[in-house]
């Protein structure tokens, strides 16, 4: 039996079996999931209807995400799933959806930061270069316009103790399964809130349940 996404097995609002008066159609057909997995890129091509290419992924391990306060888009290596509204199975198997949150690598947005803002992310950064490395040679002209920048520079305490940790949660916005690429962006304010909430209370329930 094929995966068909037609409604025409189901009952209707008020119940009743609906008559069967044909088969399943072409147009209706389903298939298989892609369920993208951590790993060196992979990506098959799927002939679809009318002609046109589907790009199912199946495995990934980078993308591009956007920090979207900052105005910048980084593409990073991904490093693991966390968590998922849909089904815990997917956050042990390390699969890659839409809407998933994960965990990415820290580095290429640390050193746009540093590099723009001309100061270290973190406090831990900023003693290592008081002791450290002699200062960089500036013109006037970008001394003022850093300046300028440095005053809108503040970081979500919450966002600078991943970057202290090196990883950042960020969310999937693409559907590697169609067109075969894990982008998103990066977790911040109430939203980040809400996920840290949410894998604090997961970790303690593993406890008790330990």
């Amino acid at each position: 039996m094929g995966i068909s996404r037609s409604s025409r097995h189901k009952r209707s609002a008020t119940g009743a079996q609906r008559a069967h008066y044909r088969k399943k159609r072409k147009f209706e057909l389903g298939r298989q999931p892609a369920n993208t997995k951590l790993g060196p890129k992979r990506i098959h091509s799927v002939r679809v209807r009318g002609g046109n290419f589907k790009y199912r992924a199946l495995r990934l391990d980078t993308g591009n995400f956007a920090w979207a306060s900052e105005h910048t888009t980084r593409k990073t290596r991904i490093i693991g799933v966390v968590y998922n509204a849909s089904n815990n199975e997917l956050v042990r198997t390390n699969t890659l959806v839409k809407g998933a949150i994960i965990q990415v690598d820290a580095t290429p947005f640390r050193q746009w930061y540093e590099a723009h803002y001309a100061q270290p992310i973190t406090k831990k950064g900023a003693k290592a270069q008081a002791t450290g490395e002699e200062p960089v040679k500036r013109s006037n002209h970008l001394l003022r316009k850093l300046e300028e920048r440095k005053k809108d520079a503040k970081l979500d305490p919450l966002l600078e103790q991943q970057f202290v940790a090196g990883r950042l949660y960020a969310c999937i916005s693409s559907r590697p399964g169609q067109c075969g690429r894990a982008d998103g962006y990066v977790l911040e304010g109430k939203e980040l809130e809400f996920y840290v909430r949410k894998l604090r209370s997961g970790k303690q329930k593993h406890a008790h349940g330990a």
